[in-house]
């Protein structure tokens, strides 16, 4: 006597060895004995074989019309066997019982299971929806293969096309072209970024670094509506400035926030003018233009380009240009001439002319002037504002020595990236050069003052905080122990910062005796610190990632075939030309602050990833 039964969701056949009312034991064809509980036996039978008549069963099934069989089978629950007597029109022989009863399981969408060996047909329009869902999947199915096969032939399906930035930053697993582009990767062996280089749909490298920025944090654009433009205003009726400022930046800079005035008010007195774009005049928190500001919160830089905060139009008329006289709040501090104490403070709202934008690239005969230790009357005399830079340089080293904090070693190197055609230059710059020491420190003062001010007066206000190595943003006034000052709020940038923005709303009601627009710890501003944190960063990730992708495009540009770097530790370096940090498996172990030469073995530009290996100790002949 042989058994069919169901184990495990799949009908077995197999032999009875042994029975009892509650169990049999069985042997399978193949030799495995089971213990098989008695309910769950389907059918018994003399002959055929067991694995003769699964294998006649099988056959019987699929030549069964499954359209038929449902007609059949009436809308009254039933069983396989009775359904099976009226399919054949006689009593069923085992092999034909047993072919209904897996024509059945095999097809759920027409029958619902309703017990052991029971089944019901499903209703009519029921079964129609189903099977319009089946047939939209298999041809759903049809064109993700067909997709998949045009990819791994190395071609990019026209349907995918739209899809492209989707598919490569953030792909929906859900959809069809997702799973196409899934199947062809597994198929090639290659990331989805390889496959589609592969098909041509990558048509650069750079962009693709971009585009996966944008799509991330620009999802609408980087461009601005035409009616922002609407908003913005520019005070006519603010007083002039008696002075003649200046700005010293970098040459790329359009964005001009910070220019300078020094002044003899006599009695071995100066006035120094800080003086800040007021682009806080021209349109109000809740404006659509601030709406614009408060999603993006800072300008982007990355090297060839950047993204700005603010409407080119805003940024134009409030800019520090030379030429002309701009809104600003401007800080003048009267210091004494002979040791550099501050004897006044004050405030100011109003339009300051300004004579010129200096560059750093001009005026580096000053910094090495100033570095050697001349004196007023021996400066360089064709730099615009030498004598005024260097009294704010003397000032600067006083403001420093009052922080208590001088710098005692030598300073890291900047980096600076020029692009222009798509081809790099990478220019290396000493930090803490004079002329940058002397705007960092005037910074800090206007910074660090503004902040107090704002504190004293109860008004409000942005802060960076640090304590115990940690710096962090807070509307709770706090002192900066890194750079020794008491309180410190961003507010020299507020053409690229938004946080410097919303100070500058505050320190100008405070200034002009009018309401604060922020209250204190309401939501808009609660809300400002934490999404400008977590967006800066975003932002200061994304330049890194840029330039580090510009390194790998220097060294193509130049066709370098070995490098030299500082080992860190283990195997980690950095290149002494490049402001890049790599690991070099192939390293010996040495000591951190050895120099070591390398050798450029692969640049990957879609990856970002450059491959050195270790040639040897730099002054030594032998690898290590």
């Amino acid at each position: 006597m042989h058994v069919l039964y169901e184990e495990s969701g799949a009908f077995k056949v197999g032999t009875i060895l042994a029975a009892t009312d509650a169990s049999l034991q069985v042997e399978a064809p193949h030799g495995k004995r089971s213990k098989v509980k008695s309910n769950a036996v389907l059918l018994r039978f003399d002959s055929p074989g067991a694995a003769q008549l699964m294998e006649e069963a099988e056959a019987l099934a699929a030549g069964v019309d499954i359209d038929f069989l449902w007609e059949c089978s009436g809308q009254e629950e039933f069983g396989f066997d009775d359904l099976a007597r009226e399919y054949v029109g006689h009593a069923p022989s085992p092999v034909e019982a047993a072919g209904i009863l897996i024509k059945l399981h095999a097809a759920p969408v027409y029958f619902y299971r309703k017990g052991k060996g029971r089944y019901r047909a499903a209703p009519a329009e029921t079964l129609k929806l189903a099977l319009a869902g089946l047939e939209k999947k298999r041809l759903q199915q049809e064109k993700i293969d067909a997709w998949s096969a045009e990819l791994v032939a190395r071609r990019m399906p026209a349907e995918l096309q739209p899809l492209l930035a989707e598919l490569l930053y953030k792909p929906d697993r859900n959809k069809p072209e997702t799973k196409a582009l899934e199947l062809a990767c597994e198929q090639t062996g290659l990331s989805a970024v390889k496959l589609l280089d592969s098909c041509a749909a990558i048509t650069s490298s750079h962009d693709y670094h971009l585009g996966r920025f944008l799509f991330e944090q620009f999802p609408k654009g980087t461009g601005f509506a035409a009616a922002l433009t609407e908003d913005i205003r520019v005070p006519d009726d603010l007083p002039v400035a008696n002075v003649r400022a200046f700005s010293l930046d970098d040459a790329t800079t359009t964005e001009i926030d910070d220019a300078f005035s020094v002044t003899p008010i006599g009695e071995g007195m100066t006035r120094l003018g800080i003086h800040i774009a007021a682009p806080g005049l021209g349109f109000r928190p809740g404006s659509p233009v601030d709406g614009v500001a408060r999603s993006r919160l800072s300008t982007v830089y990355f090297p060839g380009n950047k993204i700005t905060m603010l409407p080119p139009p805003l940024i134009h008329a409030y800019s520090l240009a030379e030429g002309a006289s701009r809104p600003a709040l401007s800080l003048y501090v009267d210091f004494r001439d002979d040791d550099f104490s501050v004897a006044n403070l004050h405030s100011a709202i109003e339009r300051v002319p300004v004579a010129a934008n200096l560059r750093h690239q001009n005026t580096e005969r000053l910094d090495a002037a100033f570095e050697a230790g001349v004196g007023p009357d021996t400066l360089p005399t064709d730099v615009p504002f030498a004598r005024e830079l260097y009294q704010l340089w003397c000032f600067a080293k006083a403001l420093e020595v009052g922080r208590g904090k001088q710098q005692t070693g030598p300073e890291r190197t900047e980096y600076s990236f020029y692009v222009e055609n798509d081809r790099i230059d990478i220019i290396p710059r000493r930090r803490g050069q004079p002329l940058d020491k002397t705007v960092a420190e005037l910074m800090i003062l206007a910074n660090s003052t503004w902040g107090k001010m704002l504190d004293d007066n109860d008004v409000p206000a942005i802060y960076r905080v640090q304590g115990n190595g940690k710096v962090r943003m807070t509307t709770g006034a706090g002192g900066h122990q890194g750079l020794g000052v008491s309180h410190y709020a961003w507010s020299s940038s507020p053409l690229r910062r938004y946080v410097d923005l919303v100070n500058q709303w505050q320190l100008l009601a405070l200034v002009g005796g009018d309401e604060p627009p922020f209250r204190a710890n309401s939501a808009e501003l609660l809300s400002a610190v934490s999404d400008f944190e977590a967006t800066y960063s975003a932002y200061d990730e994304f330049q890194r990632r840029m330039e580090n992708y510009w390194c790998l495009r220097w060294i193509a540009q130049e066709g370098v075939e070995t490098l030299t770097a500082v080992v860190l530790r283990e195997n980690l370096v950095r290149f002494d030309r490049l402001p890049m940090v790599i690991r070099v498996h192939s390293l010996p172990d040495v000591p951190p602050g050895s120099a070591v030469e390398l050798k450029v073995s692969s640049i990957d530009f879609l990856d970002a990833e450059l491959k050195c290996q270790f040639v040897r100790i730099v002054g030594t002949d032998d690898p290590a």
